[in-house]
């Protein structure tokens, strides 16, 4: 599976964002599909995760009630709607494909998008 993040760009704080992650290469419709995060200095960290069919979504704390993951399985297309940017968000966001059980864990990943950047000024 061949994961192409867009979407990201310069926006202010309190503004939207939505990214999108077009897969080619094979169906996504049976993996959980996940965004995380890299900021300049940090690790890689988990933003939010999709279940296969989209009926169940989990968030990271600090984007909860902000952000929002779906997916088209139809458009082979999975999104992140962020709301409300804050200058923490700054990163080079990833979509990745989920083969293992942890939703939260990198590990559990092993399809992952080349990044899309987003900066949030202040």
């Amino acid at each position: 599976v061949q994961l192409q993040a867009s979407g990201g760009g310069l926006v202010q704080a309190g503004g939207s964002l939505r990214l999108s992650c077009a897969a080619s290469g094979r169906t996504i419709s049976s993996y959980g599909m996940g965004w995380f995060r890299q900021a300049p200095g940090k690790e890689r960290e988990f933003v939010a995760a999709i279940s296969w069919a989209g009926g169940r979504s989990f968030y990271a704390d600090s984007v909860k009630g902000r952000f929002t993951i779906s997916r088209d399985n139809s458009r082979n297309t999975v999104y992140l709607q962020m709301n409300s940017l804050k200058p923490e968000d700054t990163a080079v966001y990833y979509c990745a494909g989920r083969t293992g059980t942890n939703w939260l864990s990198s590990d559990s990943y092993d399809y992952w998008g080349q990044g899309t950047q987003v900066t949030v000024s202040s």
